[in-house]
């Protein structure tokens, strides 16, 4: 029998996991939908075969839902994610796992008193071949002790609703768990430096912004996140190590010579760039339903720690670069750690 999916959220992320699950992964139905915009859900209800459902509520106490994805507005995040694990159903939300480190701690503290993993979170970098062939590397050993780490975060333009506390929050997020999952470490301090700044750009808006991680093994990381670059979606990683360096490899493109000229395209979103990862991601997360397994995905501590650590630099742009040290609370060994 296929997973029985319900989606709470049926926004542009919300039908594109829909489309993924009913036309891409294998083993998965939708069967029910619900959103803030009751025309909405039920238009993508009916296009999917599944019920259109008046709440969050109501779709997690289906019995016609086995697994829960949420994708809708992030503060709404917490509720329905507490909701699930409190119904004893897996749970895939989207990024932010909530908008604050209190909510995050309490889905954390809530799935420990179940005793068992069921949330996942939508980091979804850590599902990309590349950055999986980059894990392996560092993990084997053979380019010696990470030392630093160097990243660019480039979109060519954000909309007018973009403002700078989304560098970290929305965008340097990605950066921040997956170099965490990379060096197996964890980020103990932030700073945020702004160059000059773009003119083609929101006046409202600081941007470039520098980021600057130090870790607990002292591994040094920086970070351009340039949201207005103009030239297209850029993704950049490399980590250095004392025998050698890993580069996370650009996506595959033919080659163009013409006018004598030599060039490659460069993706415009983030949807080209990471179509791979979340096919990868969703067909993983529903073969651990599935098969009653714990998902192996990003957990509720990934999603309260990357929370921590955006609030941090927050504070540290808000405080013109301020050095942030992050408050986290010691990992429980739940979720492999010591405390």
């Amino acid at each position: 029998m296929p997973v029985r999916v319900g989606v709470i959220g049926a926004g542009m992320i919300g039908q594109d996991h829909i489309r993924r699950l009913t036309e891409v992964v294998t083993g998965a139905t939708v069967t029910a939908v619900t959103d803030i915009d009751a025309e909405r859900a039920a238009e993508v209800a009916v296009r999917v075969g599944a019920s259109a459902l008046p709440t969050g509520a109501d779709l997690i106490a289906s019995p016609d839902v086995d697994a829960v994805l949420v994708t809708s507005w992030g503060p709404t995040h917490a509720e329905h994610v507490l909701a699930a694990i409190a119904a004893g159903k897996p749970v895939f939300c989207e990024k932010p796992l909530a908008t604050t480190a209190e909510d995050c701690l309490r889905i954390v503290e809530a799935e420990r008193a179940h005793g068992r993993r069921l949330v996942q979170v939508g980091f979804m970098r850590r599902f990309d071949p590349g950055y999986r062939q980059m894990k392996e590397l560092l993990a084997s050993g053979s380019l010696g002790t990470p030392l630093m780490a160097h990243c660019a975060h480039r979109n060519p333009t954000v909309p007018d609703s973009y403002h700078s506390a989304m560098a970290a929050q929305d965008t340097a997020v990605h950066e921040i768990d997956v170099l965490r999952w990379l060096l197996d470490d964890e980020i103990v301090s932030t700073q945020v430096v702004t160059p000059r700044a773009t003119t083609k750009r929101f006046p409202h808006l600081k941007d470039p912004q520098i980021m600057i991680f130090e870790t607990a093994n002292g591994v040094r990381i920086d970070l351009e996140v340039f949201v207005n670059c103009q030239y297209g979606y850029d993704i950049q990683c490399e980590v250095v190590g004392e025998d050698g360096l890993v580069r996370l490899p650009d996506p595959a493109a033919v080659g163009v010579r013409t006018a004598g000229r030599h060039g490659t395209a460069v993706l415009q979103d983030w949807k080209g760039r990471f179509a791979e990862a979340f096919d990868t991601e969703f067909r993983e997360w529903i073969n651990a339903v599935a098969t009653g397994t714990e998902p192996t995905g990003p957990s509720s501590w990934d999603g309260y720690a990357a929370t921590v650590i955006t609030d941090a630099a927050v504070r540290s742009l808000e405080s013109d670069g301020t050095v942030v040290p992050v408050d986290m609370k010691p990992r429980p060994a739940f979720y492999g750690g010591t405390a």
